[in-house]
């Protein structure tokens, strides 16, 4: 099981996850596209790297909005795998 990180270790790697934020115990981010094709097509894109990661955003579409939320469940919070994702999720939304 991977290990529940602090505050301040989720914090200063945040400081290079610009837009994302530390809410309660998760990692959330909203995105934003042109229209609703854009965000399901980013959607889509999540698929694969979260496969491979073994690890699963929480998703809320909203027409040309997209909440990603982040959380490792089994360890009640934030862990790196979170982290690492966010990273992933980041740079598919810039590309």
């Amino acid at each position: 099981m991977a290990e529940r990180l602090s505050t301040a270790e989720i914090e200063a790697q945040l400081a290079s996850l610009p837009g994302w934020s530390l809410v309660g115990d998760r990692l959330e981010q909203t995105f934003r596209f042109q229209d609703f094709l854009g965000s399901i097509a980013f959607v889509n894109r999540l698929v694969e790297p979260s496969e491979q990661a073994g690890h699963h955003p929480d998703i809320c579409i909203s027409w040309n909005r997209v909440t990603v939320s982040l959380t490792t469940h089994d360890a009640g919070g934030i862990t790196q795998r979170d982290l690492d994702l966010a990273k992933v999720i980041s740079t598919l939304a810039a590309g």
